[in-house]
């Protein structure tokens, strides 16, 4: 038998003063609680003495942030992996997050008819492809050991409900991916057989809405 680990982290707080939904746009970097969150889930990692070998991030900003000192905490190189990056989605760039009444446009209130795909972003199972491809290649390269991809909420979310087996239509307010969240992959072999999920930042979290903030 050989156990692998692979540690889907989503980054930490990101300094957006204005609530935009910033999806992929470039900038937003970690604000000053971001860079703690990060801090701490590498310290985490270190000192339960995981043994990571690999760590890998979206090449989004808030992601390389918050992989950067897990890297340096196991003397790694930080890789770069565009499979783990956030989900595209039609309403970046607005303020649909701090005011929901921005969906109430017409041309906007078009994108919302078919939750199951979503029509307002990029498919699930295009997310899906790109997810388990990802996470096969860290468990490849870190075959034996433990490996971090740091995504972002939806991608993370998606691929856990995909991975248990349940439907793609969910409450987004329910997502169990709260910022710098720790969601493992344990494989014996190429099988899953466990997917345990922790919060090493749960005390730095600035309020509890922030699981739901894209």
């Amino acid at each position: 038998m050989v156990y692998t680990t692979v540690h889907l982290i989503r980054h930490g707080e990101v300094y957006n003063p204005d609530r935009v939904l910033y999806g992929r746009l470039e900038g937003y970097p970690l604000s000053e609680r971001g860079r703690q969150m990060a801090d701490r889930v590498a310290a985490t990692l270190r000192d339960q003495g995981s043994d990571v070998i690999d760590v890998t991030a979206s090449p989004l900003q808030r992601a390389q942030e918050t992989a950067t000192p897990i890297a340096a905490a196991f003397g790694l190189p930080l890789g770069t992996d565009d499979r783990v990056i956030e989900a595209g989605n039609y309403f970046e760039g607005t303020s649909v997050a701090k005011d929901p009444r921005h969906l109430l446009r017409p041309g906007r209130m078009l994108r919302l008819h078919n939750p199951w795909r979503p029509s307002w972003g990029e498919p699930y199972t295009e997310v899906i492809e790109r997810m388990t491809a990802a996470i096969r290649d860290a468990r490849a390269r870190a075959e034996g050991h433990e490996a971090v991809l740091v995504s972002h909420q939806l991608p993370i979310w998606t691929m856990r409900r995909h991975l248990e087996g349940r439907s793609m239509l969910h409450d987004p307010r329910r997502r169990r991916t709260t910022l710098a969240s720790v969601t493992s992959l344990t494989f014996d072999d190429g099988t899953l057989i466990t997917v345990d999920y922790t919060e090493p930042c749960r005390d730095l979290l600035p309020d509890p809405s922030t699981a739901v903030l894209p």
